[in-house]
């Protein structure tokens, strides 16, 4: 496993893909598109990771909370909050609209886990029948590509990963 990124680090450049909100696009994703964490050079944005599209703290206590504290985050200078899980882009794209998150939260899919292991935040869940390459539960804040903030779950629930504590770090 690669050392976890800390405050400071660059963020590594890695192709995730996603589904673009269509609100005419009610059951079906379309095609899904790339999207480069290049694309966050000149902008703060908050990235979160979750083990799992659908598990019961990520879809009840960690996503709810980035939708419903968009604005606050927004008013603090966050252009972009970006949910990152190692599941498909169809996934994430069904648990998008099943959550209502709208176009306030890009659900990004990392199918292959490439940006988790690139950042230290892979972790291997065989164990609960989950898979060997699986995200953390994190949260980070970057601007222009520098991490400003790092929050990694090390017990069972969400407290530092979470859009409360991302807020008291703005």
């Amino acid at each position: 496993m690669t050392q976890q990124i800390k405050v400071g680090d660059t963020l590594p450049t890695v192709t995730l893909k996603y589904c673009p909100y269509d609100p005419e696009l009610k059951d079906a994703c379309g095609v899904p598109q790339n999207l480069s964490t290049d694309s966050f050079k000149g902008k703060k944005v908050v990235i979160f990771g979750v083990p799992g599209a659908f598990t019961p703290t990520c879809n009840n206590d960690h996503l709810p909370d980035y939708h419903a504290k968009y604005q606050d985050l927004a008013k603090k200078g966050i252009e972009q909050v970006v949910c990152i899980s190692t599941a498909d882009a169809f996934v994430m794209d069904a648990w998008g609209k099943r959550t209502n998150v709208s176009d306030k939260v890009i659900m990004a899919a990392d199918g292959n886990g490439e940006f988790v292991k690139a950042c230290g935040l892979d972790q291997d869940l065989t164990k609960v029948g989950m898979g060997a390459v699986r995200s953390k539960r994190f949260a980070m804040v970057v601007e222009d590509m520098k991490v400003t903030y790092i929050g990694v779950e090390t017990k069972f629930g969400v407290s530092v990963s979470g859009a409360p504590a991302v807020l008291a770090k703005l």
